[in-house]
């Protein structure tokens, strides 16, 4: 195997641009990575990144469960080169070094996602990936689960909870959200006559009914709350305000069958918040969404999560928002601030740009022009692809073949680099990698959004909080 991938990546690096580049070809149900392949259009780059980053989802998920693991910490840095000289054994590798049972539920709902497209593009076969969600819901079926809702992290072998903190030990209805954000569009998805496929759309209509969002608003009508936990209750105290990453959370608490909220719980709490409205303009782009303390809009994640479903694009409330524009001027805002660069950090430029939450020198960091630490994160300005095509394929450009001997690897980006503090990081995150996969995606075909934006329930939880859309 060791001389046959080595081969194969040297083959790979050789081929230019006039070429016909088949990444399909002998690869349904495992995916061999590549290093970087010179001179290719942007379309084959744009298979290349999504194909090497779906390998996260697909060959490091946790082996008992198929849950995502949260990150790869313990993995090391593999350049280019290393694929050569070092004939990487990705198997000895993954036995020996890894090792971790932490699970995220939010980054496991974008692996289901990631794995639709997958599927689409035929990079794994459809009967293989039906098999391994079936593993995955069939887990969280007996798993810990609090009125329907989920923790943010679990034990990929026992299903237990993993803490955050002391207090947040429970249910956690923002990560619950993107979980069945990823399962929802599976059931529309795969949509067969086989038993599989059957089977799989029962236990995600299972999931979904039994997910009790109105728990989380104490049953006052007013808030909702994002943790709850058998031995510490509300006691984290901390209402789901906006605007953040959490749309998502409020559409499907609203369009829940069983258990949604009311109007009333989102007019209180998200759009009735502090920090939902702005309406300033940074740069010379008006962002109508997202004020508080983080008045140029914040980490990137926030444009990235909920918009993974939720097609912004003629998108628009009964409060007068337009989300085609809130996702497009936040993201020209914050590479329009990296371009200013007021910190004089080494290495920002109109093609080096994205600020999000991700790891730094300094740890986990909610990276954004109101923290910002010289760390860019590849993701952030890679999923934006919808929203800022040419700036974003501009930047992807940069980092493969201008960073890529530092940061390119078996699952495709590292999370983070630093050129000022001479920092690589040497980890991926479930949550910075999945939207990697479905927003270029969502760019090139809209497959996401349009599985995502038909289902009924999720219609009518638009309407029911105040949304209209041009497209659906």
């Amino acid at each position: 195997m060791k001389c046959i991938l080595a081969i194969a990546i040297v083959f790979l690096s050789n081929i230019t641009s006039a070429q016909t580049i088949d990444l399909r070809a002998g690869y349904p149900n495992s995916i061999s990575p590549v290093g970087i392949i010179k001179d290719v259009p942007d379309s084959t780059l744009l298979e290349i990144v999504q194909r090497q980053t779906f390998r996260y989802f697909w060959h490091y998920a946790h082996p008992v469960s198929g849950l995502a693991r949260e990150r790869d910490v313990a993995v090391k840095a593999v350049s280019y080169w290393d694929f050569i000289n070092e004939a990487w054994d990705e198997p000895n590798l993954s036995k020996t070094e890894f090792g971790s049972e932490d699970c995220a539920i939010g980054g496991t709902g974008m692996g289901v996602l990631a794995t639709i497209v997958a599927v689409n593009r035929n990079w794994i076969g459809r009967d293989t990936a039906v098999k391994r969600l079936i593993k995955i819901i069939d887990f969280l079926y007996k798993a810990d689960c609090y009125h329907g809702i989920y923790p943010h992290f679990m034990n990929g072998t026992t299903g237990k909870t993993v803490p955050f903190d002391r207090l947040d030990d429970g249910a956690d209805i923002v990560e619950t959200s993107y979980l069945l954000m990823g399962f929802l569009c599976a059931k529309e998805y795969f949509n067969g006559t086989n038993n599989e496929e059957k089977y799989l759309r029962k236990r995600a209509d299972q999931m979904w009914g039994a997910a009790n969002f109105n728990w989380h608003t104490k049953g006052e009508d007013k808030r909702l709350y994002w943790h709850w936990s058998p031995r510490n209750g509300f006691d984290m105290n901390f209402p789901v305000w906006g605007y953040n990453e959490c749309l998502i959370t409020y559409l499907l608490a609203a369009a829940s069958p069983n258990h949604g909220i009311s109007r009333n719980v989102y007019d209180s709490t998200w759009a009735g918040s502090s920090g939902w409205r702005n309406g300033k303009t940074y740069y010379g782009y008006q962002l109508p969404l997202g004020n508080y303390d983080k008045d140029r809009g914040g980490p990137l994640f926030f444009e990235q999560y909920s918009y993974m479903g939720i097609n912004p694009n003629g998108l628009a409330d009964d409060k007068g928002t337009d989300y085609a524009m809130q996702t497009k001027n936040h993201t020209l805002i914050n590479r329009a601030f990296c371009i200013e660069n007021p910190n004089k950090y080494k290495g920002y430029s109109e093609n080096c740009w994205g600020l999000t939450a991700g790891d730094s020198y300094k740890g986990y960091v909610a990276h954004s022009p109101e923290n910002d630490r010289g760390v860019i994160q590849p993701t952030a300005a890679i999923s934006s692809m919808p929203f800022t095509p040419k700036e974003s394929m501009a930047a992807l450009r940069h980092f493969y073949y201008n960073h890529g001997s530092k940061i390119w690897g078996p699952f495709g980006f590292a999370d983070g680099f630093s050129e000022t503090h001479n920092w690589y990081a040497k980890s991926h995150l479930a949550i910075d990698q999945g939207p990697i996969v479905v927003m270029i995606e969502n760019f090139r075909t809209g497959l996401i959004w349009n599985l995502f934006m038909k289902i009924p329930d999720v219609k009518n939880g638009l309407a029911k909080l105040g949304f209209k859309s041009s497209r659906y």
